[in-house]
């Protein structure tokens, strides 16, 4: 009970900045999900065939690696990070309204392409700053926030579903075909993998009906509140020019300190202090790889950012090419499920990833992080063995849909605690980690698309078999990292580097 009482203490403590960052995940996760149920009356709006809107996918996803690199920069001061979190935020919004008078397919994946950076921004800093606030305790933390992302995910199909076309939204006389298929084409989409999808007669020209820009100015007043609670933060902090509330904690004293001392300053001195502050701004982003302690940094710290990374490489790629390829798996052969019981089949496993993350946040404090990985990548292997051996039976298919789903949901949040805590909390993990997961969602997808084209649905099982049997090979090869790292000759953590950034307001 101590345990529970000291971790709703130090909730207390950072209650408003705590749930700024998860108000900021679920502003991450509405974004995330709406782009594939709304990706055929977008179609429409843009008058594109299935292959060019396709790209759509392709633009936000790189994207969203490129700002998961960029997040990282902005980790140096608490300042930079709330303002970049209130720009992300404001901008995803700013997109849901702006999306319904994108008429042209290259116009759209430029907008989707603004919204991937943002996305990305706010994936690497949320992280990053619970974990800067929490520190050992950030497992729970972590699993909360990614709840929220999933509750997001979740949110934004519901709030599309009543807007989308029942019938094609391109009124010509080759809608007659391709009506009664729009259901079996929506949940066969993959990002830039629409198959074999074009024989059907989708039209490129008629009279535009479509009501799915209702959905994006609905998601863009729900996300409004959530640039506005990190502008609170922002003004809480004495972060926001013009206004009279003062800085707090030693913020307030760190600026007056500097500005006596420049006032003190010859003009030579006062240019020499601002060149040394520019150099150390610069060297802040290669802190990770220096050390106090000894000199040079040891291979395995290296060797645990990249094993850490290709964790997630993998159990974040069996997430997206589940989620991608599990409709087409069920409507075909042996299985032929209907198309319509099949359509429930991505929603039970996003809905179960949910359910896992929420269930994760009581089971984290008694569970080491590392111990959960564990338990995660084991379930995942026995899951997709388990799918394997049962190939003709589809209620099975139904429960180890929704087993992944519970196994995949903590392992992000999970591998990220655990490996920041083999670093003792320098921060440098969550982008490397971040970014790696990332990218194996993406490429691990196209991946499989290819090999699914070619080796037919079931290969997408053994696929995932293999993916995380990799997972698991490379969770083992941390755990030597681990023993070798020098956790005598660790350096520091977040608390010696926040007192020279002035974020001390966040220290416990």
């Amino acid at each position: 009970m101590g345990l529970d009482e000291r971790i709703v203490g130090l909730f207390r403590k950072n209650l408003q900045p705590t749930l700024t960052y998860w108000s900021v995940f679920f502003s991450f996760g509405l974004c995330i999900a709406f782009l594939g149920p709304t990706l055929l009356d977008l179609r429409c709006q843009t008058q594109s065939s299935l292959q060019d809107i396709t790209w759509v996918f392709f633009a936000q996803q790189s994207c969203l690696l490129l700002g998961t690199a960029l997040g990282g920069l902005f980790k140096t001061t608490l300042k930079q990070s709330l303002f970049v979190l209130f720009l992300s935020s404001f901008t995803i919004s700013l997109v849901f309204a702006i999306i319904p008078f994108c008429d042209h397919v290259v116009v759209l994946a430029v907008v989707m392409a603004v919204a991937g950076l943002a996305m990305g921004c706010i994936d690497t800093i949320s992280n990053m700053q619970l974990v800067k606030i929490y520190q050992k305790d950030s497992a729970v933390f972590l699993q909360a926030l990614h709840f929220f992302v999933g509750c997001g995910a979740l949110l934004s199909p519901l709030i599309a579903d009543p807007f989308l076309s029942d019938s094609n939204c391109i009124q010509s006389n080759l809608t007659a075909n391709a009506s009664a298929n729009l259901d079996h084409i929506r949940n066969s989409l993959v990002p830039h993998n629409p198959r074999n999808l074009s024989h059907y007669g989708l039209p490129l020209q008629g009279l535009v009906v479509t009501n799915v820009s209702y959905a994006f100015w609905i998601m863009a007043f729900i996300n409004l509140p959530v640039p506005l609670v990190v502008f609170l933060l922002l003004y809480r902090e004495g972060m926001v020019p013009g206004c009279g509330k003062k800085p707090t904690s030693l913020l307030a004293a760190d600026e007056l300190a500097l500005q006596n001392k420049q006032s003190q300053m010859s003009p030579v001195d006062s240019m020499q202090e601002k060149a040394q502050a520019t150099k150390k701004g610069h060297e802040d982003l290669y802190r990770c790889c220096q050390s106090q302690n000894y000199h040079g940094v040891p291979f395995t710290y290296f060797a645990v950012h990249i094993a850490g990374a290709l964790v997630l490489f993998m159990s974040d790629g069996i997430l997206g090419e589940y989620s991608g390829f599990i409709y087409s798996y069920a409507v075909q052969e042996p299985l032929s499920i209907v198309h319509k019981t099949a359509g429930y089949l991505p929603s039970l496993f996003w809905g179960f990833i949910t359910l896992g993350r929420l269930i994760s946040i009581p089971i984290s404090y008694v569970l080491r992080p590392g111990t959960m990985v564990f338990i995660n990548l084991t379930g995942v292997m026995v899951t997709f063995l388990f799918l394997l051996l049962t190939p003709y039976n589809s209620i099975l298919l139904f429960v180890g849909t929704a087993s992944l789903g519970l196994f995949l949901s903590s392992t992000f949040p999970s591998m990220l605690a655990y490996t920041e805590d083999i670093l003792n909390y320098r921060g440098c993990a969550t982008t490397v980690l971040v970014t790696g997961a990332g990218i194996g969602e993406m490429v691990l997808q196209m991946l499989v698309g290819s090999v699914v084209l070619e080796q037919g649905s079931y290969s997408f099982l053994v696929c995932g078999m293999l993916f995380g049997c990799l997972a698991f090979a490379f969770y083992m090869l941390l755990l030597c990292f681990h023993r070798m790292y020098p956790s005598t000759h660790s350096d520091p953590p977040f608390k010696g580097e926040d007192s020279e950034d002035g974020e001390c307001s966040y220290q416990r």
